[in-house]
């Protein structure tokens, strides 16, 4: 069975969320605690973004959702499509102004939480709404419906469960950073932050063209190498139909170019394994052009997940095997 797609069109029925009346009735009594003791106040804007871990999980995330919808996005510092969503979920809970609040949890960190969740691949995004789990989506996924999912989730949230926010108070910015040194900007640093905004407005063919502009001039350039390998399989998944793509692959196993295409559905959802494996297994099955193509976008892959990963060692090793 191939594996779920979960990217947005995955998105659950958050109308359908079971005991939603017992969990309106539980979040207006923790609010009402909240308000007897003097809670309930004002918010900074440095608020709305969170890092848990364990310890503070029922604090920060099953009480905080007594009161605002909390979405949790789960991630690893080797996470490719993570550094890419993440910032654009940190920059939505900036711009929702307190509609919901966003919980980062570092999965290598907090392997307990990543099995209660039951997630298999990451980036894994959740949202909790009083005291109630829900998943939202797995994977990187465009903007515009990442927005939809959000404000489907204020809405229900609002609904059926009576939360409206916290309201944020923008003159309360919290302790001011120390200063740090000022760090000459490098020859390239104009270019790669032109990119990392294009990618951010998912505008995929002006990072593209960013980074190929820095790669131009220097072509060794291993943070120009791994975005245009990121911003090229976004590209190429933002064109798709993914469940036409991931049904053409099961009706055609022997079709290079839908085996292909399914493989950057699994990793951009996360399945970095199943996307490698589906691409050495094509390599084996095929020969001439074909097991090029495929051998060539498995490299391409193995370029967005990083030399580093210990499944790209693997899977360099399993496609040594079926090539020679």
């Amino acid at each position: 069975m191939q594996p779920r797609n979960m990217s947005m069109s995955g998105v659950v029925d958050l109308a359908a969320v079971k005991a939603a009346g017992e969990a309106k009735a539980k979040a207006e009594q923790a609010r009402a605690e909240a308000a007897r003791q003097g809670g309930g106040g004002a918010v900074a804007p440095s608020s709305l973004v969170i890092d848990v871990d364990e310890a503070g999980f029922e604090r920060d995330i099953l009480q905080r959702s007594a009161e605002v919808p909390v979405v949790i996005d789960f991630w690893a510092e080797w996470c490719e499509p993570c550094k890419q969503l993440s910032p654009v979920l940190e920059r939505l809970a900036q711009e929702y102004n307190g509609r919901f609040v966003l919980a980062k949890i570092d999965v290598d960190a907090n392997q307990m939480l990543m099995q209660q969740f039951g997630i298999q691949g990451i980036p894994a995004v959740f949202a909790v709404v009083a005291g109630q789990a829900l998943p939202l989506f797995q994977g990187a996924a465009p903007e515009a419906q990442i927005r939809g999912t959000l404000d489907q989730l204020i809405q229900v949230a609002e609904e059926r469960f009576g939360l409206t926010g916290v309201t944020v108070d923008s003159d309360a910015a919290g302790e001011e950073p120390a200063a740090e040194a000022a760090v000459p900007a490098g020859p390239y640093d104009a270019l790669l932050e032109a990119a990392v905004q294009a990618l951010d407005a998912g505008d995929f063919g002006g990072a593209v063209q960013a980074y190929k502009n820095v790669l131009s001039d220097d072509p060794g350039n291993t943070e120009a190498k791994l975005g245009l390998a990121q911003a090229e399989l976004l590209g190429r998944v933002q064109e798709m139909d993914p469940q036409k793509a991931r049904q053409e692959a099961a009706d055609n196993p022997a079709d290079v170019a839908a085996q292909i295409a399914a493989a950057d559905l699994d990793l951009v959802g996360g399945h970095v394994e199943d996307a490698f494996g589906r691409l050495v297994e094509t390599v084996r099955r095929t020969a001439g052009e074909d097991r090029d193509a495929a051998r060539v976008r498995l490299l391409e892959l193995f370029e967005v997940v990083g030399p580093d990963d210990p499944r790209v060692t693997s899977a360099r090793s399993a496609l040594a095997r079926v090539l020679f």
